[in-house]
Formats: structure tokens, C-alpha cells, sequence
């Protein structure tokens, strides 16, 4: 995993040289395929000719049925053949047919409802297995007339025009812990009001920036602009290995640490001298060894009293990057497998322990991306009658070095549009999705988001063929230490750059920044935001008169040291939530010196008047302007929270 907004699994590599490719087909064995997303419980768009591609041998007639109506076509010279499939409404179970020179395929299960494409970084990829309720949530689960199609992870450096891997599974406790938690939470809420099967197509990337999922049509980029792009990327590709190797030296292929299931480097006994050091937590990439995955083995020691050694002890390893195993003087005391972002916590029994230096051991396995004890130092540590921090230097040595670099397809312009949205394209959706924004939420790059958001709309929606195509998005939930004062915020400037793409038609966005969480980037609550992209997609989509926002900056004007704010969306009234005097928190007002400082609020009919002793003429203010606004407690009756604003452009 790189960074902390990644997450793990590998990626399908695709690298092709044409503008267009197709998978290998099977044609050569005369046996017909289906073009992914298309398969057994597949949802097809209701109200919309949906083109269905596959393989079979070449040359050989191709015949589809579907619903009662069979459409005949021909494989050509490689093998492929398509048929676009009438515009239908909602309905199904139904099943679909291929035949294809003696062959035949049945796709059982089909349904006809509303498709909608969840896509962005790893809020998006988030699933209910790792958001909050998880396991009440998998059981709950009855609605098979939901289902989700995950997007294996590819990269490629030109477009392609499909891509294999993937399979339809429906909302039921199986499957609904791998679905996507803020689609499947939409889903849900959705359902109710818009009586219609619906599919969600998975397609994120954790830690992904906007520009890979830009085409290189939106980003400008002519055919010598890409060639740069992609000479470069191989010149980073090849330092990495050469940095790696100089650092590491011959790429260890065993692991001498577990010889014959016999971890010999958890031995308390062990002289681990020789070991390098690192400091934990951090990954492995910011420790130097950038590229690399495979095995390594820490080692620490901690000490006990002697009524702690007797009466057991509790150690917090954070969250390790992606499989584990940890020893206490030699005693294993706990294993996760595959779950980078799981916080790690073992008892330790007494007969583990002795009074005085215990020795812990940690085997880390990395299989893709980023690998490590990486998160908070808050979470290392080991707790008896007092708690002690584990953080800090670790000795640390090699097991098994492999090497990847996939993970930097997050970075390069176009690499993940090649790959999972142009091959979806020819597949019509009711909607999309989109949940991205904290990889550019740096520095400059938060305000060029303006510019580069609406321009992927705009393609997003020529690619399907459809300007009206509906658009929903998260806006950044709130992150980070709440500020003690007013300041300036890269993460506000993102959302402002992601407000501003509503001036285009058919958009919408859910707020998120009161359901956020200021020590994890991935918050917890994905319930609510779907509930509220949901409330968006009702408006946006379908046409129905409900309020879906919360207040939106619409004017200020200035009366007698006071600012006075209107506002869009304002539902039923606007509310100080939480406070029975009205009074409203987040608020910033300077005057011509461009000072901000906290300010006096309260609703006053349907305004809001802002003040403050200290700013005599006020010139400009500001509402929920940082990069975790907590407090900020302005809502409409309805429940829905402002939208971060600025009135100035300082």
C-alpha cells in the first residue's frame, strides 16, 4: 500500500501498444464469451439498447436471445462479435443465450433496473466488511435485487476496448461484506423510493489521484505529450530497481527467518545486532526500500514488572500492511492475514511472559503495494498496570524481496481510464458515483482540481454518450486535527474546487465533512453518505421533490458590523443543531487585513448574521475552513449539514 489513502490487492497489468485491445479470446476452442461486465446476475440499464460483446470462433454466426427477441450477428476475423441488445423496461428475472458455431452459453439471472458506476479512491473502494457495523450490517443483508460488480484493478497505456476478471454478486450476507460500503449504502436507501433493480459497478483504486482516471482527450495530452509520460514512467520504473537493488543488494528469494514452520528469528535468544535499523511505525517505501514487497521481520523489547508478567499484558501493534504474525519471547501471541487497515491487538497470556526485557517479534508479509507497521504511534504500544509506547527504533532484516510497481499507476495520468472506465463505457449506467479528492488535496493541486473535476465529467459523460448523465460526488469528509484557530486549509480549497463543478447541469454532492474522523482518513460511517447520496440521486436523477442538500452559500452583504448570509437549500429552516440557544460554531470573519478570526453566528430568519467584537468592519468570512471543521454545527431542518464556503478569494 502507498500512503495512507491506498488500498491493498493487486492489479491487473495490461500494457498494449494500440489504441484499442481486446483480451485473448477463447475463439480458438470455438467457445463463445461475454465481454466483462456482462455474466451470470449482471443488471442491464432499463430504458437504454444495451450493446453486448463477446467472443467465439471466428467467423462463426453468433446468435443472441434475450426476453423473447434473438439478434444474429457474425464473429469476424479474431474472433469478436456484438449486438446491442432493444432498450427494456425494468423487470427480470430473465435469462440471455449465445449461440456460436454448435456452441452455447447461458447467462442466467439477469435483471433490468438502474446501473450506477462507483468509482474514485479508497473511500469509494471502502467495503462494509471494513465500515462501521460490520457484522450486523453482512447479516442484515436481504436484497438480492442489489448487486455489485468489482472492477479488478488494471492499469494500461492506451485504452482499452475491454477487460476480463470480475462477477455480479447480490446483496445477501455471502457477499455484501466485499460490496462497495458507500454503493451498497445508496443502494439500500435508494431502493425504497425507486422500485427497480439496481447494479453497482465497482471500479477504484485506492490512492489514486484524478488524473489516472482522466483520457488523455480531457487532459490535453496530445500523442507526444503521452510518449513523454510514458518514457518517463519507465525511467522511474527502472531507478526504482536500480535504488532498490543498491539498497538491498541480492533480492532474497527464502526466508530464512520461518525454516520448516519454525520461526527461528522470533527467538528470544536470537542476537539481532546485525539487524538494520528502522523506525516503526512507517511503511516500507518511507523507510527506503520503495518497490518493494515481499517478507521482513521486526524485533523490539519491552519491559514488564513483575505482577504484570503475572498477570498478562495487551500489545497494540497499529496497523500492519498486510499480513502478520507476533511472537512474545518466542510464543506466538497472535496472526491477521490480508487486512492492511485493521488495527492489531493481542493478549498476552502470563505464560508468555517473564519480569524484566520481553522480546517481540512481528513477521510482516506485503503482497502488493505498500507493506509495514504503518498508522498512528498511538497505536503501538503494550499495556499491563501502565500503558508504555512501542514506538520509535525497531531492528528490522529482510525475509523475501520481491518487486512492484504498480502502485505507482495511481500518479500517471490516463493509466487507470485506459483500463476500467473506457472498457465500461460502451455499457450504459444510470449514474455515476465518485468519492476521490484527498490525493490532490495538497498544496496547489487542491485549487488545479477545479479545472481537471469538471473536464472528467465532461469526458466521463461523452465517453457514454449522455451530457445529462447524472453525476454525484462525496465531498471530503473532515480529517485531520480540528484547528485551535483559523487557518489556511488545502483540504478546504479541495472542497471548494469539488463545489464548484455543481455549476454544471445534473450534479450534485454529498456533504461529509461532520460524519468524518480526525485519526482516520477512511471514516467509519458510510451509511449516511450513501443515505445522502441517495437523497441526491432521488433529485438529480429521478426528479423527485425532496431536499437533498444542506445550506449552500448563496449571498453576504454587510449591515453594522455584521455580516448577513443567505443560503441556498435551505430545506425547511435553517438550525444551530446541537445547541438550544441558536448559537453556531465555525465561523471566521476578517476585515481588510485579512485576519481571520472566530466569529459570533446565529440564524435569524432564514439568514445567518456573523460578528465579532475584534472586527470592527468586517470584510469577508468563512464557514468550516479547515481540514477538519469540527464543531461546525449549521444544518437545515432536514438534517443536512452546510457546505464549507468562503466569501472571499484571498
Amino acid at each position: 500500500m502507498r500512503g495512507h489513502l491506498l488500498c491493498e490487492a493487486s492489479a491487473i497489468v495490461v500494457l498494449v501498444a494500440g489504441l484499442t485491445f481486446l483480451p485473448a479470446s477463447p475463439a480458438a476452442a470455438g467457445e463463445p464469451r461475454l465481454a466483462a461486465p456482462a455474466g451470470d446476475g449482471m443488471v442491464l440499464q432499463r430504458d437504454a439498447p444495451v450493446p453486448i460483446r463477446g467472443w467465439a470462433k471466428a467467423g462463426a454466426p453468433v446468435a443472441v436471445t434475450f426476453a423473447g427477441a434473438t439478434l444474429a450477428t457474425r464473429a469476424d476475423a479474431g474472433g469478436a462479435w456484438s449486438v446491442t441488445l432493444p432498450a427494456r423496461p425494468a423487470g427480470g428475472p430473465f435469462d440471455l443465450t449465445v449461440a456460436a458455431g454448435g456452441e452455447h452459453l447461458l447467462v442466467a439471472d439477469v435483471l433490468v433496473g438502474d446501473v450506477w458506476l462507483c468509482s474514485g479512491q479508497s473511500n469509494m473502494e471502502w467495503a462494509v466488511a471494513w465500515a462501521a457495523d460490520a457484522a450486523a450490517e453482512i447479516a442484515a443483508a436481504n436484497d438480492p435485487r442489489i448487486r455489485h460488480f468489482k472492477m479488478p484493478r488494471a492499469w494500461a497505456e492506451r485504452p482499452l476496448a475491454a477487460q476480463p476478471g470480475g462477477a455480479w454478486r447480490p446483496a445477501l450476507p455471502p457477499d455484501v461484506g466485499a460490496f462497495t460500503a458507500v454503493g451498497y449504502y445508496f443502494a439500500r436507501s435508494l431502493r425504497p423510493h425507486v422500485d427497480v433493480p439496481i447494479g453497482l459497478l465497482d471500479a477504484t483504486w485506492g490512492g489514486s489521484r484524478i488524473e489516472p482516471w482522466m483520457s488523455a482527450r480531457a487532459l490535453a495530452l496530445d500523442e507526444a505529450a503521452m510518449q513523454r509520460i510514458l518514457a518517463a514512467e519507465e525511467d522511474w520504473a527502472k531507478d526504482v530497481r536500480a535504488r532498490l537493488r543498491a539498497r538491498v543488494g541480492a533480492l532474497p528469494d527464502r526466508d530464512g527467518g520461518l525454516v520448516d514452520g519454525r520461526p527461528l528469528w522470533a527467538d528470544p535468544d536470537l542476537d539481532d545486532a546485525s539487524w538494520a535499523p528502522i523506525e516503526v511505525p512507517a511503511r516500507w517505501e518511507e523507510a527506503g526500500f520503495e518497490g518493494m514487497d515481499g517478507v521482513a521481520w521486526y524485533r523490539t523489547v519491552f519491559e514488564l514488572s513483575a505482577g504484570e508478567a503475572r498477570s498478562g499484558v495487551r500489545i497494540s501493534l497499529g496497523t500492519i500492511d498486510d499480513s502478520d504474525v507476533a511472537w512474545v519471547n518466542g510464543h506466538e501471541v497472535g496472526r491477521t492475514t490480508l487486512a492492511w487497515n485493521q488495527p492489531r491487538v493481542y493478549a498476552v497470556p502470563p505464560a508468555c511472559l517473564h519480569e524484566g526485557p520481553n522480546v517481540l517479534a512481528v513477521r510482516v508479509e506485503d503482497t502488493g503495494g505498500g507493506g509495514g507497521i504503518w498508522g498512528s504511534k498511538e497505536l503501538l504500544f503494550v499495556e499491563g498496570a501502565r500503558r508504555r509506547p512501542l514506538a520509535g527504533a525497531w531492528r528490522f532484516r529482510l525475509g523475501v524481496v520481491t518487486v512492484s510497481l504498480d502502485f505507482h499507476k495511481t500518479e500517471v495520468p490516463t493509466m487507470i481510464f485506459n483500463a476500467m472506465v473506457h472498457p465500461l463505457q460502451s455499457y450504459p449506467v444510470a449514474g455515476v458515483l465518485w468519492y476521490q479528492g484527498e490525493s490532490n488535496a495538497g498544496g496547489a493541486d487542491a485549487f488545479a482540481y477545479r479545472r481537471l473535476f469538471p473536464a472528467l465529467i465532461a469526458d466521463w459523460r461523452a465517453g457514454w454518450g449522455r451530457r445529462d448523465l447524472p453525476f454525484l460526488w462525496v465531498q471530503l469528509a473532515g480529517y485531520m486535527p480540528a484547528a485551535s484557530e483559523p487557518a489556511e486549509s488545502s483540504w478546504a480549497v479541495l472542497r471548494e474546487s469539488q463545489t464548484a463543478a455543481l455549476a454544471l447541469p445534473r450534479t450534485a454532492q454529498a456533504i461529509a465533512i461532520d460524519i468524518g474522523d480526525a485519526d482516520d482518513i477512511h471514516p467509519a460511517n458510510k451509511q449516511e453518505v450513501g443515505r445522502r447520496l441517495a437523497l441526491a440521486a432521488r433529485k438529480v436523477a429521478y426528479g423527485q421533490d425532496v431536499v437533498h442538500s444542506g445550506p449552500s452559500y448563496r449571498r453576504h452583504e454587510v449591515r453594522d458590523g455584521r455580516v448577513v448570509i443567505a443560503f441556498d437549500h435551505a430545506g425547511s429552516g435553517l438550525v444551530a443543531r446541537g445547541d438550544a440557544s441558536g448559537s453556531l460554531q465555525g465561523f471566521a470573519v476578517a476585515g481588510a487585513d485579512r485576519r481571520f478570526v472566530w466569529a459570533e453566528a446565529a440564524v435569524a430568519g432564514d439568514t445567518v448574521q456573523v460578528w465579532s467584537d475584534r472586527v470592527r468592519e468586517p470584510v469577508a468570512v468563512r464557514y468550516s475552513w479547515a481540514d477538519n471543521p469540527a464543531g461546525a454545527n449549521l444544518y437545515n431542518r432536514e438534517g443536512l449539514p452546510a457546505g464549507p464556503f468562503r466569501t472571499d478569494g484571498w
